[in-house]
């Protein structure tokens, strides 16, 4: 049985014709930006995450780039970044003029901790990114807290994931979410999103997503042309709704997972105490994880290694990331791997997995990467 790494379209069926019925009512409005829609979630999408303000922008890396801007980080400043993540986390601090500083993680829940922001500290950091990686809330309230420091919440992977009672994008000084069309809370080609409950940030992220202006005629700062559109806004305020529904649908298929025995075949992601992951991605570990995504994708389960090569390794961060040593990093680039996961992953699919799992190990042991007989493991 094949099995696909995402599926995001079965969810979305039952909702085809609504859909359709909203995007064709913006199209007849003939309002396209910044109009009744982006307002209408910005409120609605605010109210679900528990802060005051949501600013809609374009697409998550903007959201990331705006975000530290309006929380006061300029040329001459650092950011502490972890490297185990999506490029954008990093990249999006250069517009600024600041400079990446890149943090280990802990290498069993792939996020940064007090520990290893702190060890990466200086007297010119003026702020700190932490990721809610693979939809798992990183210990940002604490972070912030120990730090004193603004904490910008890079929550693209985390729609819908809960920390001690509060949702991600409600975490930090400052949260930024994407709604790339294979995240837990899509849109139909780029979107973001800034949330916030600090009045000031938010007036300043309205100012910098419209070329640094409040009212089109008098431009206060080099901003962004970096607005949320009204169809995607108003397919988000049709998805919303449904959002908690596909958390829940993505926790019962780790617990069905994990039910079904498959921490005896690999090492399981860790979850912290009180905390809800979204799952957006249920990564694994396996010291051999490349040669097992290799293998099982012969099988027609699909799985993939993220971030082979961490963002401090990656060509353009050669100016910062030059003799950076973040042995968690190294490890978990090198042993993870990203299973099936949706909504909608049936008991069936999850034993599919796991039996190609465990069928896959049992090859590599017989007929080890690089053999005669074997195949050598994918490129990363």
């Amino acid at each position: 049985m094949p099995v696909a790494l995402f599926d995001t379209s079965t969810p979305l069926e039952p909702l085809r014709r609504e859909i359709i019925e909203r995007l064709t009512g913006v199209v007849n409005d003939g309002r396209y930006i910044l109009g009744p829609e982006v307002r209408g979630f910005e409120q609605e999408f605010a109210e679900y995450l528990g802060v005051a303000h949501v600013v809609g922008v374009a697409n998550g890396t903007d959201a990331l780039t705006i975000a530290l801007r309006a929380a006061g980080v300029g040329p001459g400043d650092e950011v502490v970044v972890p490297s185990f993540t999506f490029y954008a986390s990093a990249e999006a601090i250069l517009p600024t003029g600041a400079t990446p500083v890149f943090c280990d993680v802990d290498v069993e829940s792939a996020n940064v901790t007090v520990e290893t922001v702190s060890a990466a500290l200086t007297p010119r950091t003026k702020a700190v990114i932490a990721v809610d990686l693979f939809g798992s809330p990183a210990p940002v309230a604490e972070i912030r807290e120990r730090t004193g420091l603004p904490v910008i919440e890079d929550a693209a992977q985390a729609a819908g994931a809960v920390a001690q009672g509060r949702h991600a994008g409600s975490l930090g000084t400052v949260a930024t979410f994407s709604f790339f069309p294979s995240k837990n809370l899509p849109c139909f080609g780029d979107g973001g999103a800034i949330a916030t409950d600090d009045e000031q940030i938010a007036e300043q992220a309205r100012v910098l997503r419209f070329h640094g202006s409040r009212d089109k005629t008098t431009f206060e700062h080099l901003g962004y042309n970096s607005r949320l559109d009204e169809l995607q806004a108003a397919l988000l305020r049709v998805l919303l709704p449904h959002l908690d529904a596909w958390t829940a649908g993505r926790r019962a298929a780790a617990a069905k997972y994990e039910s079904a025995g498959l921490g005896e075949h690999v090492t399981l992601p860790a979850v912290a105490p009180a905390h809800e992951p979204a799952w957006h991605l249920y990564v694994v570990r396996h010291p051999d994880a490349e040669h097992l995504g290799s293998v099982l994708e012969r099988t027609g389960v699909e799985a993939r290694g993220y971030y082979r090569t961490p963002v401090h390794r990656q060509p353009a961060m050669a100016r910062w990331g030059a003799g950076v040593e973040l042995p968690a990093t190294e490890e978990l680039a090198r042993t993870n791997l990203a299973i099936p996961m949706s909504p909608v992953l049936t008991s069936e699919q999850a034993r599919e997995v796991i039996s190609a799992i465990a069928g896959a190990l049992a090859s590599m042991q017989a007929t080890p990467a690089g053999s005669a007989s074997g195949s050598p493991p994918s490129g990363g």
